[in-house]
């Protein structure tokens, strides 16, 4: 299952130049949400590892870190022009303030880097460290730039 995800990532990646140019807005809101919900069920898993609510599997934790590692990027090509309107939560604020939306983007970017690298050493207590830097950047963004 994982191989397949995996492979769908790879895909995505090769594919990011095109993926850029959406057809419409809508498009782009769902792409974007899309791929965000793959990042949360990732998250999600490493989370529940570090706090106790699942048994820790550091194999699962690094496939889980790199796969973060590899799709990070991808929701933020689909915050075009529009699609601020429609079935989103994204607040106008993105488009409003680019630069700093663009560079919590980054920051969370940085942050998932990390938790790849502590993923890799199989270490619990690294991987927690690296998880709460994540978590603190996405809660970040998503309090400036989403409604609730």
């Amino acid at each position: 299952m994982t191989r397949l995800i995996l492979a769908a990532v790879i895909g995505l990646t090769t594919a990011l130049p095109a993926a850029a140019q959406f057809k419409n807005a809508e498009a782009a809101i769902k792409y974007r949400q899309s791929v965000m919900q793959v990042q949360n069920h990732h998250l999600g898993r490493i989370f529940a590892m570090v706090n106790g609510r699942m048994p820790f599997d550091a194999k699962v934790a690094a496939e889980d870190a790199a796969l973060l590692d590899t799709i990070d990027k991808l929701p933020f090509v689909a915050f075009i022009d529009g699609s601020d309107k429609g079935e989103t939560n994204a607040k106008s604020e993105i488009w409003k303030q680019r630069a700093r939306f663009d560079a919590a983007a980054l920051k969370m970017q940085e942050d998932v880097a990390k938790l790849n690298a502590a993923a890799k050493t199989g270490s619990l207590d690294a991987i927690k460290a690296a998880a709460g830097a994540v978590g603190q950047s996405c809660k970040a963004c998503h309090d400036d730039y989403q409604a609730k």
